[in-house]
C-alpha cells in the first residue's frame, strides 16, 4: 500500500488572524475556518479538554494545503527559541513556487515578514529566499528562471 498524497501541513499558532492574512497575501486561498472540539478530537490528539480554532488554506492549484490551529485549551507550548535559526531540528520551512519573488517579498513585508538571508540566484535556474513571517513561521520562495 502506498501513500495517495500529502494532504496538509499543520502549524500551531497564537494569532490565527495574522497568520491567515500572511498566507492569503502569499496567494493561498482560505478554504474554511471554524471551531474544533469534542471527544473525537481529544482522542485523535491524545489531549484532554481540546478547544481550538482551525483554518485550512490551499494553494491556487488545489494540491497543497496548510492547516492552522489556534488552541484555546490546552494552551500551546513551545520548546524552541523565538526566531529559531534554519538549522534547528524539526520542520523549518514550507517552500512555495512563485511567479515574481521580488513582488511576493514586498507584499509579505507589509505583513511583517523579514528576509532570513538574501534573495539569491541558484545558477540560471532559480531565485530563492527564506522569509520569516508572523510567529516565526519560515516560508521559502522559489522563482524559476528557465
Amino acid at each position: 500500500m502506498a501513500i495517495q498524497r500529502m494532504d496538509n501541513v499543520l502549524i500551531v499558532v497564537n494569532d490565527l488572524d495574522a497568520v491567515i492574512a500572511f498566507f492569503v497575501e502569499l496567494g493561498m486561498e482560505l478554504e474554511g475556518r471554524g471551531p474544533v472540539e469534542g471527544r473525537w478530537v481529544e482522542r485523535v490528539l491524545g489531549l484532554d479538554d481540546v478547544r481550538q480554532e482551525v483554518a485550512m488554506l490551499r494553494t491556487p492549484d488545489g494540491h497543497g494545503k496548510v492547516e492552522l490551529a489556534m488552541f484555546h485549551t490546552p494552551k500551546a507550548i513551545s520548546h524552541e527559541p523565538e526566531n529559531a535559526p534554519t538549522n534547528t531540528l524539526g520542520i523549518r520551512r514550507i517552500m512555495f513556487a512563485v511567479d515574481d519573488i521580488e513582488d511576493v517579498v514586498a507584499r509579505l513585508r507589509a505583513h511583517g515578514a523579514e528576509l532570513v538571508g538574501e534573495v539569491e540566484r541558484y545558477e540560471d535556474i532559480f531565485l530563492l529566499c527564506y522569509l520569516r513571517g508572523p510567529e516565526g513561521i519560515i516560508v521559502g520562495l522559489a522563482e524559476q528562471l528557465t
